[in-house]
This record gives structure tokens, C-alpha cells and sequence, in this order.
């Protein structure tokens, strides 16, 4: 099952959203569409059906992090869109090339989650801090990963988060357990640094927030206060 949510010029695409919600994202500007982060293997036609509705190309796939269900159709939809450029962080680029040490400024944990072996498309472009795709704007936000990026819409304050955030099951910081859908917990590299990402987040003030498992909060600064304010509870 697909559902397909707009808010503004940000469309939702969700795949088995009521059991496993996994999310990608369109964002539309006037003249192309980016794709944030590309979902499951399965998930590459639904992504193209959308992109026919709306009638515009897409001039850039932008992943959040290298995690399988966040990359998992990237090779498929590279198949139709040979020339169209992915972007990944350069941090989280090493990850899909198969290394999973950390650095010596970096928590001293294992990477987790589900990271992909077989993926044969390579980053044509590393995203640094404040590197531009379009309107979207990088922002470094590690913790599920040692290079989790979000995008910030210039245009009008949405920002879609990857994982830093989950709103399926409860609204949580990455690493933080929840019951109803603790996976996004269970793939958490570092627990201290994603609240620190978490807070920077809120700093930002968005006006919509858009995670990689769940529905889009609107005016996210009370529900984001509450997650931090749990997720730091749970550490100490």
C-alpha cells in the first residue's frame, strides 16, 4: 500500500503506512522535483508514478543516510534516470562503500542499522554543512548515523529529518525506544549526540517536520521540546 500526503510544495510518499511506515519525500519547485531518500527496493515504480503525476523531472536524489530503507530503490530508479546526480553525506558516503569505523572525534560505537551490501550506484555529489540542492539547504544532524543530514526548505521552514526524529509510534529522538515501533531505535548509532542534533533541530524552529517513519507534524516545537525532553530522561 502507498499514501501519498502534500503539504505546501513537500509531497509524502509512504510506503506500508499503517504497519511499517517508510517515507520518502518530493519536493517541488517550479521548474523540478528532488527526491529525499528513495525507500525499499519495491518502492521505485510508486516513486515514478508520482513524478509522472506531477510532471516535472527530478534533477536530484538527495539520501538522508545509508541506511537500507532510506536507499533501498536508488539502483532502480538510477536505471531511469541514469544522469540524475545522488547526493549523500561525505560522512555517511564511507558507509555505503563498507566502512564502518568511526573517527577519532566521533562516539566510539558501533554503526548500526541496516546498511546496505549490495547497492551499485556511487555518490556523484557529498553533501558538507550548508551545501544547496535547489531550495533545500543541508544541515548536519548525526546520531542515527555519523553523517545523518536534514534538508531545510528556504522557502518555507519544512524540514525533513531522516531519522533524527520518528513520529510513528510517538514522537522520538533517534534512540529513543518506542514500543510501538522501536526499529528507528534499535538502528541509533549514538543516543548523546542525536539529542544534540535534536536540540539544533528545535533551534531551527521549523514550521513542519518530516520524518522518515510517520505522519508530517506541522508546528513541531512543543512535540519536539517533549521528545528531547524524554530521550534525555531515558539516558541518564
Amino acid at each position: 500500500m502507498v499514501r501519498i500526503r502534500k503539504t505546501g510544495s513537500l509531497y509524502q510518499v509512504s510506503f506500508m503506512p499503517s504497519l511499517f511506515p517508510v517515507n520518502c519525500y518530493i519536493v517541488e519547485e517550479e521548474r523540478f522535483l528532488t527526491l529525499i531518500d528513495a525507500a525499499l527496493p519495491f518502492s521505485a515504480a510508486a516513486i515514478m508514478n508520482m513524478v509522472k503525476r506531477l510532471g516535472k523531472p527530478i534533477e536530484h536524489i538527495v539520501l538522508t543516510h545509508a541506511h537500507e530503507d532510506h536507499i533501498g530503490s536508488v539502483d532502480r530508479l538510477k536505471a531511469f534516470m541514469p544522469d540524475v546526480p545522488v547526493y549523500i553525506s561525505a560522512r555517511d558516503a564511507r558507509i555505503l562503500e563498507g566502512d564502518l569505523t568511526v573517527d577519532a572525534g566521533e562516539a566510539q560505537k558501533p554503526i548500526k542499522g541496516g546498511v546496505p551490501k549490495r547497492m551499485s550506484t556511487k555518490p556523484d555529489v557529498e553533501l558538507n554543512e550548508g551545501d544547496r540542492v535547489g531550495s533545500l539547504e543541508a544541515v548536519f544532524t548525526p546520531g542515527h548515523t555519523p553523517g545523518s543530514m536534514s534538508l531545510w526548505d528556504t522557502r518555507n521552514k519544512h524540514l525533513i529529518v531522516g531519522d533524527a526524529f520518528q513520529t510513528h509510534g510517538g514522537m522520538a529522538v533517534a534512540g529513543t525506544f518506542k514500543p510501538l515501533f522501536p526499529f528507528p531505535a534499535f538502528g541509533t548509532w549514538d543516543r548523546e549526540t542525536a539529542i544534540e542534533s535534536a536540540k539544533r533541530i528545535q533551534a531551527l524552529q521549523p514550521a513542519l517536520l518530516a520524518a522518515g517513519h510517520g505522519k508530517m507534524v506541522p508546528n513541531p516545537e512543543s512535540a519536539i521540546r517533549q521528545a528531547i525532553g524524554e530521550a534525555e530522561r531515558k539516558l541518564s
